[in-house]
């Protein structure tokens, strides 16, 4: 019997995906890279000085590297890329479902992070630093319209992409529905919402998913409706506003201090 076309559309995507790798570049995002017994590394590029600062980074992987000319380097980036004489390629990490990070146990009130059509990469590697540093369980963003796994995201992460989970979905209204099955309150950051998220925050010791969609657009309308409460992070200034990565930091900041 021959395959339907969306079945075999759906084999060849799965294939491209295991095939696909990324080069990550700079001295932070490849040391880290390096050290992380989960990340599956290809093949790395670094010139004398780059080669020198990692050694004990390069010594633990037990990579080979392709030392390179600083003055025509040797690995496939952009060209406005800040490498520090360093690049890695690898495969992107598998950090399963949501369900595998979200679980907690009694007396516990983890914070999840959620985003909603946040394409740029440099917001995203910063969310994910303010979530590894304020103790997130994870980053969620549709694999659709939004950053995927990339160099940029990476440098901008620092590190924290090799430690913070960061999971990408077919459907990211279905993973909010999840996440309140699992006693999650579903908090919208909406910067014309009534109710400030201090409030929020103050009138429940629930597991707390915080939902931020891209500056300008902000939540699609099904998110929003899947959302318990849209909440606004309240300025003293009649005009404050934040970016979304800034908005991320500080909503993590407050649920940690509730």
């Amino acid at each position: 019997m021959k395959k339907p076309k969306w079945v075999i559309e759906k084999e060849k995507a799965r294939r491209a995906d295991a095939a696909a790798t990324v080069w990550l570049f700079g001295l932070h995002a490849v040391r880290d890279a390096l050290m992380n017994p989960a990340r599956e590394r290809v093949r790395l590029v670094v010139t004398k000085n780059a080669a020198d600062k990692l050694a004990v980074a390069i010594a633990a992987s037990g990579m080979t590297p392709e030392l390179s000319d600083p003055r025509k380097f040797g690995a496939p980036l952009d060209p406005g890329s800040v490498h520090q004489g360093a690049a890695l390629e690898v495969k992107p990490l598998d950090w399963g479902k949501v369900e595998d990070v979200a679980g907690f146990g009694p007396g516990q009130a983890p914070v999840m992070v959620l985003l909603d059509r946040v394409t740029d990469p440099h917001n995203v590697g910063a969310i994910l630093r303010s979530a590894e540093v304020f103790g997130a369980r994870a980053v969620v963003a549709p694999m659709r319209e939004s950053a995927p796994e990339t160099g940029a995201l990476a440098k901008t992460a620092s590190g924290a992409l090799e430690r913070q989970p960061y999971i990408r979905v077919r459907n990211l209204a279905a993973a909010m529905e999840r996440l309140r099955e699992m006693g999650y309150r579903l908090l919208g950051l909406d910067g014309e919402a009534d109710q400030t998220l201090s409030d929020a925050l103050g009138a429940t010791d629930e597991p707390i998913a915080l939902v931020l969609g891209a500056e300008g657009p902000g939540l699609r309308e099904k998110t929003k409706a899947t959302c318990d409460a849209l909440v606004r992070i309240d300025a003293a200034g009649e005009f404050g506003s934040l970016n979304v990565s800034n908005a991320a930091a500080v909503s993590l900041y407050a649920c940690q201090n509730r």
